[in-house]
């Protein structure tokens, strides 16, 4: 039986996008990607490059975040990424409280479901290290904004950012950012 694990992260920043993982990987020790270091992230993100059978991935971006809200965008980028897998599964297990709508595979949602399971634990980490790349990349557009360093998320450096440039394109609008 094949079993996809699926985890988001990026629901609590103040800019860039929501990021799903999806990951079928037969085996391994991949914890909560929040309890390790950025780089024993990057070495794990390697590992299961190389291992897994299908990784899939999606981005929602600032604008459908705004338009639909961070509960459904997650949900969206979650569906995308099981359904972008160059494998279907027979099984989905989802870090959360919410099982993905409209999924026409079966799956059961695990509260700390990336503390518990490997394959969630793998796509958190696929889904960390993808959103970190992403946010460090728009660095180098919005160099005053530091993104390679606070990631979107609304630290005191990010707040006086927003006082001093304002916004961007990649701001959630709907969100509190003064």
């Amino acid at each position: 039986m094949l079993i996809a694990g699926v985890d988001e992260v990026g629901r609590g920043p103040l800019a860039g996008p929501v990021v799903a993982a999806a990951v079928i990987i037969e085996s391994g020790d991949f914890p909560d990607s929040k309890i390790i270091s950025a780089k024993k992230r990057l070495e794990l993100y390697e590992i299961i490059l190389s291992n897994a059978l299908a990784v899939g991935v999606c981005a929602v971006p600032p604008f459908l975040i705004d338009s639909l809200n961070i509960r459904i965008a997650s949900l969206l980028a979650m569906k995308q990424a099981v359904l972008s897998l160059s494998i279907i599964p027979d099984f989905v297990i989802v870090d959360g409280r919410d099982e993905i709508p409209q999924l026409n595979i079966p799956q059961k949602s695990i509260i700390g479901g990336d503390g518990k399971e490997f394959a969630i634990g793998a796509a958190s980490i696929v889904a960390k290290v993808s959103r970190d790349l992403l946010m460090k990349s728009y660095n180098s557009i919005y160099t005053q904004y530091h993104f390679a360093k606070n990631k979107g998320y609304p630290t005191k450096e990010h707040y006086s950012d927003i006082g001093k440039f304002g916004i961007t394109i990649l701001h959630r609008k709907s969100f509190r950012l003064r």
